[in-house]
């Protein structure tokens, strides 16, 4: 191996190394569960409600059926659903690590209710209070882009340690 070849190989390898170590938390409240101990997967089975009324609530994990991601425990109504989880759990944890999609877009970290969701192309979106949903679907493709831009200086800081305001959870289940 030439020097070329070797500071490339040694850049590429601290290049992955630093985006590891600077990748985010999930955000996990009292219950020690992400997500408050809701079944992320059941989310894409529910049904969505019309933008300005309530969605259906969450489906509370079991925990006895759980799975690590992102150094956090998800907890699972369904064994099936943890399979599903565990085959690509990105496709179904919630964006920017479950805080508030619309504090995101607002350039904070901030905890998100598991009863306050939305799916919006393919994506599991949470937020933190009901005025804050309001915020959220006035412009839900604005809020989404701001998100995802500010998502680039965020992601790395601690995550939130705040408790859900107006909120406690009941999962999961035991």
């Amino acid at each position: 191996m030439n020097i070329l070849q070797r500071s490339l190989t040694i850049a590429a390898f601290v290049s992955a190394s630093a985006t590891a170590a600077f990748a985010g938390e999930q955000y996990v409240d009292e219950t020690g569960f992400a997500v408050s101990g809701y079944d992320v997967v059941a989310y894409f089975d529910l049904p969505q409600s019309a933008i300005g009324t309530p969605q259906a609530e969450g489906v509370p994990g079991d925990a006895s059926i759980t799975a690590e991601y992102n150094g956090a425990t998800f907890a699972f109504s369904t064994e099936e659903n943890r399979d599903k989880f565990v085959a690509n759990p990105a496709q179904f944890a919630p964006q920017f690590d479950g805080h508030c999609a619309y504090g995101v877009a607002q350039g904070g970290k901030v905890p998100a209710n598991p009863n306050l969701w939305r799916i919006v192309d393919g994506e599991l979106y949470l937020n933190i209070t009901r005025n804050v949903v309001g915020f959220w679907e006035e412009d839900i493709p604005g809020n989404i882009s701001s998100a995802d831009g500010n998502w680039v200086s965020l992601e790395p800081t601690d995550a939130s340690t705040r408790t859900i305001p107006q909120f406690t959870s009941e999962a999961p289940k035991s």
